[in-house]
C-alpha cells in the first residue's frame, strides 16, 4: 500500500538509526503517533527494505486494521494518508536513489560511506544517474560516479557502463593511462581526472586506494 513511496530506493540504516529507528536484530522499528495523538504508529523495515505498519487507536491501545483494508470513507481517508506521510518522510530521509546497480559500484559507494561518512549527492535533475561525492570541510569534489554509455568512453560496446572519475595529479596522468583499465577522466578535466569502469577490471583494494588519494588532493591548497 505505501511500497509505492520505496519505489527505485535503497534502505540506509544508518540513515535510519539517526531518525530514531531502533535495530532488534535483523529489522528497524520506529514509534510515533499520528493525527493528534490518536494514534500510535509502529513501522518496520527489514535489512532489505521491506516494510510493515502497524497503527493502534489510544488511549485503548486497540489495533485499527482497517486502513489495510478495501474500507472507503472519509475517516479511514485521513488515515491513510496520515501514515503515507510518515513513509513519505522517511523515505526521503532515510534511503538512497538505487541508480547504480553494479557490485563495484555498490562497494565504493559503502567504502566511501565507512571511511569518510560521506553519501552521494544527486545534483542534477537532467542526469538522475549521475552524482558526486565531495569533502565536507573545502565543499571539493572528490569523486563522481555515472552510468554512461560504452561508447562514449571508446569502448567496443553497446552496453551501458557505470564509471567513477577520480582525481589524480597532473605529473601522473600519461603514465596511469598506459594501463588500459584506466580511461581519461569522462565529462571532467582530463589532466587532472581519469575514469575506471566500475566492472571490476580495477580491484577494490587498488580503487580503494585510488578514492583515498583523490579525496586528500580535494584537500584545500
Amino acid at each position: 500500500m505505501f511500497e509505492d513511496r520505496l519505489y527505485h530506493k535503497k534502505l540506509n540504516a544508518r540513515k535510519l538509526i539517526k531518525y530514531g529507528f531502533v535495530k532488534s536484530g535483523s529489522v528497524y522499528k520506529y514509534t510515533t503517533s499520528i493525527l493528534d495523538g490518536n494514534f500510535t504508529l509502529f513501522i518496520t523495515f527489514t535489512k532489505d527494505g521491506a516494510l510493515d505498519t502497524r497503527l493502534e487507536e489510544q488511549p485503548s491501545g486497540e489495533e485499527y486494521v482497517l486502513y489495510k483494508t478495501d474500507a472507503v470513507g472519509s475517516f479511514v481517508g485521513k488515515v491513510r494518508s496520515a501514515i503515507g506521510d510518515v513513509i513519505e518522510d522517511i523515505a526521503q530521509k532515510c534511503f538512497d536513489n538505487a541508480v547504480f546497480k553494479q557490485a563495484q559500484t555498490e562497494a565504493v559507494i559503502e567504502y566511501i560511506r565507512q571511511k569518510y561518512d560521506d553519501e552521494l549527492e544527486f545534483l542534477w535533475d537532467k542526469l538522475p544517474d549521475a552524482a558526486i561525492w565531495r569533502r565536507k570541510e573545502t565543499n571539493k569534489w572528490y569523486g563522481v560516479v555515472m552510468a554512461v554509455a560504452a561508447k562514449r568512453l571508446g569502448l567496443e560496446s553497446d552496453s551501458m557502463v557505470e564509471v567513477i572519475d577520480l582525481h589524480i595529479q597532473p605529473d601522473k596522468i600519461d603514465e596511469l593511462l598506459k594501463d588500459s583499465r584506466y580511461l581519461s577522466g569522462y565529462h571532467m578535466n582530463k589532466k587532472h581526472w581519469f575514469s575506471v569502469v566500475l566492472d571490476g577490471t580495477v580491484h577494490n583494494e587498488e580503487l580503494f586506494a585510488r578514492i583515498d588519494e583523490s579525496y586528500c588532493l580535494a584537500k584545500n591548497k
